[in-house]
């Protein structure tokens, strides 16, 4: 990790308006599915597995070989994804956003197809961010809280980092795992819950 990160999360730690932390969910047993299939909401998903691929190392957005990539079950859990959203009848506000680090990008484009995803800085990774931080944390915060039309839900591609600077605790530790949705109200202070889509056993959870 980062100092900068390290910093940044301890900023985040110490904040007294930090929320208990959130329990992920399996989507077919959340009350939150019948919302989703009306819409106006926001799904934040975390990259999918990475497990036991190599770590970050050169944080150059570009450089595949400097990242750490999707697993190959991740790049699976990423296309069931994809189709979870079509057996559970979720509609999406296409095109997709998703983070430029490939992890992201990755899967969201085998979620949904490349021709459906678009990638933008506005989701890039805290650590990628550089001197840019401060403008990518207000981006999550835009696209977060932007209003969705009903019949549609906005769907967001990236990493966890921003999301506990923004959020705080109640979606820090074990609250977020890989591959796991932020499920949001545009407007309101804290997620309305999280939500797994495909879980994998022993997965969730990097050793970076």
């Amino acid at each position: 990790m980062s100092t900068t990160r390290r910093a940044l999360l301890g900023l985040t730690l110490a904040a007294p308006a930090a929320a208990q932390q959130m329990t992920p969910m399996e989507v077919d047993a959340s009350p939150l599915l019948a919302r989703l299939r009306r819409g106006g909401l926001v799904l934040f998903f975390r990259h999918a597995d990475t497990a036991g691929e190599p770590c970050d190392r050169s944080y150059r957005v570009g450089d595949r070989a400097g990242q750490r990539n999707l697993s190959p079950r991740g790049r699976e859990q990423a296309q069931r994804i994809g189709q979870r959203f079509v057996e559970l009848g979720i509609p999406v506000q296409f095109p997709v956003l998703a983070g430029p680090v490939y992890r992201a990008r990755d899967t969201a484009e085998e979620a949904w197809g490349p021709a459906r995803v678009q990638v933008t800085d506005s989701l890039l990774a805290d650590d990628y961010a550089g001197t840019r931080l401060d403008w990518v944390l207000a981006e999550h915060r835009r696209l977060f809280n932007a209003p969705v039309p009903a019949g549609a839900n906005r769907v967001l591609v990236g990493h966890r980092t921003p999301a506990i600077m923004i959020y705080g605790q109640s979606v820090g530790g074990t609250a977020f795992p890989e591959a796991a949705a932020l499920v949001i109200q545009p407007g309101a202070a804290q997620p309305l819950g999280i939500l797994e889509f495909v879980r994998l056993p022993g997965g969730g959870f990097h050793g970076c």
